[in-house]
């Protein structure tokens, strides 16, 4: 059974950064795209990053590019996502998800992810 589980949400000030960490389990982490979604209150589910599986080339959103870092560790299923200089719209669910690096409207809702991380940012 595959299993995503997502950690390292919490709430931070404007500014503030954090680190989101998801352990995939269930199937051969190495031989998959992963993506980080988010859906914030009364929003669509959207695609933040994604990460390749044979280069790790990242993909970012313009709305997070330089501020967001995707990376991934094969040897401990782990996927990571740091947060820099957080702004009150990233509130939001954050989820990751198997097996694409990149999510249009459509294939996001289809992809397999964890029950998700809050991040909320406030003042």
């Amino acid at each position: 059974e595959v299993q995503l589980v997502e950690s390292g949400g919490g709430l931070v000030q404007p500014g503030g950064t954090l680190r989101l960490s998801c352990v995939g389990s269930g199937f051969i982490f190495s031989h998959y795209a992963m993506s980080w979604l988010r859906q914030a209150p009364g929003k669509e589910l959207e695609w933040v990053s994604g990460i390749n599986s044979l280069d790790n080339r990242e993909h970012y959103a313009d709305a997070v590019k330089g501020r967001f870092t995707i990376s991934r560790d094969n040897a401990m299923n782990t996927l990571y996502l740091q947060l820099n200089s957080l702004k009150i719209e990233d509130t939001a669910m954050y989820y990751c998800a198997k097996g694409a690096s990149y999510a249009d409207k459509e294939l996001a809702p289809a992809l397999v992810r964890g029950q998700g991380t809050q991040v909320t940012v406030s003042s």
